[in-house]
């Protein structure tokens, strides 16, 4: 049966707390800061209904708590990413490939359905949308990770057009979008929980300061200034 969920959002909330001063930091330049918050308590508050609900499907379990109680708007779209990742793990719960491939797809489709978001927005669908094609191309969980990792870094030279990134123009641009790199994360956590995790993703976040800025290049998410 496939049992990679639990582990996955295991390492998913581990993961979002180390992650949560760039990503809190990226959310500043480009919205309203809570996207590093929202993902580290929404993935906390998964984690102890998992506790409390051991019997249900992981992913079942945390759509719901992203659809019921999480806020902003990365949230709803989260939980629908959950939500279709829950359907495919259950309609093919002895092969963990098929359940992601099917799930990537549903998922990106009915976030797109939501949002109306397309690649080249600035949007975690930057990130979803290559995690979906390297999945439907066959690739294997390190693969998945270091196509979405290379979307969510095409983002920093992207203007958002939707959102409320889309309000503050030029000002993101040259860091990447906080949605993408959060979407980025749950794909590594898949590959680190199947043994073959790429290191770059992390070595971006965990070299996150006081200040949220990374160091090597790939978030600079200081404040800066300008339109």
């Amino acid at each position: 049966m496939s049992n990679d969920a639990l582990p996955v959002l295991t390492a998913f909330a581990e993961a979002a707390r180390t992650a949560h001063p760039a990503l809190t930091a990226l959310d500043q330049l480009s919205g309203d800061g809570d996207f590093g918050d929202n993902l580290r308590d929404g993935l906390a508050l998964v984690t102890a209904a998992l506790a409390d609900r051991p019997a249900e499907p992981p992913f079942t379990v945390a759509a719901a708590v992203f659809l019921d109680e999480v806020g902003g708007t990365s949230g709803p779209l989260i939980g629908l990413l959950f939500q279709e990742l829950a359907h495919a793990h259950t309609a093919h719960p002895e092969d963990e490939q098929e359940a992601w491939r099917v799930g990537a797809r549903e998922g990106l489709a009915a976030i797109q359905r939501v949002g109306e978001a397309e690649p080249g927005d600035r949007t975690l669908v930057d990130t979803l949308a290559p995690a979906r094609d390297a999945l439907e191309a066959g690739a294997g969980p390190g693969g998945v990770a270091d196509a979405a990792l290379e979307g969510a870094r095409a983002t920093a030279a992207l203007r958002a057009r939707r959102g409320r990134a889309s309000y503050v123009g030029n000002r993101a641009i040259g860091s990447p979008d906080p949605g993408a790199l959060g979407i980025a994360l749950l794909f590594w956590c898949r590959a680190r929980v199947a043994g073959v995790a790429p290191g770059e993703l992390t070595d971006h976040l965990h070299s996150a300061d006081a200040t949220g800025e990374v160091q090597d290049g790939l978030v600079r998410a200081a404040p800066q200034t300008g339109s």
